[in-house]
């Protein structure tokens, strides 16, 4: 059996944006991904669902472990023909033991690629608002192991208290009272301004404001515990100027995000734009109908219809799909004017290449039937939409004289991924709120959390006033409806929770 291969990857230091392209090229085609503790959970999302995912993550006194235990399997992976990712928070090159897992691989001959990642040295001081170096302010800086301190000898305190503008300490938590008094003692003035940042790049992330003479009593008040950066150097000082990151709108708000798995990521993207943690539990998927027969025959027939009616941009995705397996395109659809609920919906539309001929100002069922902009005595409407959807809109059509065809261009279905974890997290608080995008995504939230529905101690946001209904039917309060039925109006609603 051939060796496989080893890619030695730098995940950040938390946020999930700041890992590489390269690394996220190589974890997507990852047999097996060996990880490390805080290796965010949605960059472990990107890795194949064939994937065998490892966790050895390591905390300042429990070791999943041993790193010569973590060094034997990457080995024993590689030599089984596997293509490994070892996933290390920060670089891998910087305090993360890279070199020796290299080594290692060296020794027996294993080929591996190093990928170097964003440091943690750097990155979590830019997410406090301090940067290292500044004009004027610091020239230099320096970044030291917070682990060095445990011991005066091994650490050249006389060398560093002075041979660098910027000291930055990493894993320095547990030692923070040592660097302070190490410092001191070796000439740097007790009222140096220190910053001590916990959780860097994230949406936990807290900061310490203090300097070398009290920064240990300010800690301790704060009861900030590990892990955390320490930084030392009069750039700390810029900090209430450059503040970017932990004073958005939704920071620290820990948001589950119940969209289908390929729709989840606008809505986190939009919401980690405002500051918050978004968490993905998609509880609905998107399946092909039970037969595509009939959405095969409407299409072949299109031109024997006067309207068509999409309800959601997934409709428009699989007519999309269909038209390519039967070998056709975007022309065969010509005849009916097009209708769309939603601005997604729309664009969908429009991506296709066709004009969208009506779009109701209120994006339910009901605003199609009462806005609809022509008499409908007489016209053949078509609707593509989802298998178990409403009938508020054919009954409505009907009443104004339609003849409506509903033909099912999809089936969503229950997903059950992570239910057990998420029902845990609602039961501790651990969630800030809840959003709910659909009544299907209400209903499927109920079936897999049960009483953990109640959300308690969450807010719950909805997407339009049908979604709301639907919450309020099974016992959720709901505490915001978007004003515009839109992931981006859904995300206003939030920001304006926490703003009054």
């Amino acid at each position: 059996m051939p060796t496989g291969k080893v890619y030695l990857i730098g995940a950040g230091p938390g946020d999930p944006g700041l890992l590489t392209v390269k690394g996220l090229d190589m974890l997507r085609k990852a047999e097996v991904v060996v990880y490390d503790r805080l290796i965010h959970p949605s960059i472990l999302a990107h890795a194949l669902e064939s994937a065998e995912l490892i966790y050895v993550g390591k905390a300042s006194s429990a070791h999943t472990m041993a790193q010569d235990e973590i060094n034997r399997l990457l080995v024993s992976k590689a030599k089984s023909g596997k293509t490994v990712v070892r996933l290390k928070g920060g670089d891998p090159f910087v305090f993360g033991r890279g070199g020796e897992e290299a080594e290692i691989l060296v020794e027996e001959g294993i080929e591996f690629e190093i990928v170097p990642g964003v440091s943690s040295a750097t990155a979590v001081p830019a997410y406090a608002g301090i940067p290292v170096t500044h004009r004027g302010v610091a020239s230099s800086f320096a970044v030291i192991t917070g682990h060095a301190a445990e011991s005066t000898s091994s650490i050249g305190w006389d060398r560093i208290a002075d041979g660098a503008d910027t000291l930055v300490f990493v894993m320095g938590m547990e030692n923070l009272s040592r660097i302070a008094a190490g410092l001191v003692e070796r000439g740097r003035n007790p009222s140096t301004p220190v910053a001590v940042i916990r959780m860097g790049t994230g949406a936990k992330q807290e900061t310490v404001i203090g300097m070398l003479g009290n920064i240990v009593e300010k800690v301790e008040a704060a009861n900030l515990t590990p892990p955390a950066v320490v930084v030392v150097g009069e750039v700390v000082s810029l900090r209430e100027r450059l503040r970017w990151f932990d004073n958005r709108p939704l920071f620290g708000k820990r948001i589950l995000v119940t969209r289908s798995r390929n729709q989840a990521s606008v809505l986190s993207a939009l919401l980690r734009e405002q500051g918050a943690d978004p968490i993905e539990f998609p509880v609905i998927k998107i399946v092909p109908p039970s037969n595509y027969q009939p959405l095969d025959d409407a299409i072949r027939h299109i031109d024997t219809y006067d309207w068509l009616i999409f309800t959601s941009a997934n409709g428009v995705e699989k007519v999309k799909e269909r038209l390519e397996a039967l070998s056709l395109d975007v022309r065969s659809l010509k005849g009916p004017k097009i209708g769309v609920i939603g601005l997604k919906t729309g664009q969908a539309v429009g991506e296709l290449g066709m004009r969208v001929d009506f779009m109701p100002s209120n994006f339910i069922a009901e605003a199609v039937v009462d806005e609809f902009p022509e008499d409908l005595h007489g016209k053949r409407v078509l609707i593509l939409r989802a298998e178990e959807a409403r009938d508020v809109l054919p009954e409505g059509l009907i009443e104004r004289g339609a003849f409506v065809e509903v033909i099912a261009a999809y089936r969503t279905e229950i997903e059950d991924i992570h239910a057990g974890r998420v029902k845990q997290m609602l039961m501790n608080e651990e969630i800030d709120a809840v959003t709910f995008t659909s009544s299907s995504t209400v209903r499927n939230f109920i079936k897999l959390v049960g009483e953990a529905a109640l959300v308690q101690g969450a807010k719950v946001a909805c997407i339009g006033s049908v979604t709301a209904q639907t919450a309020e039917m099974h016992g959720v309060t709901v505490d915001v409806v978007a004003d515009e039925s839109t992931i981006e109006g859904l995300v206003e609603g939030l920001k304006s929770l926490w703003r009054s």
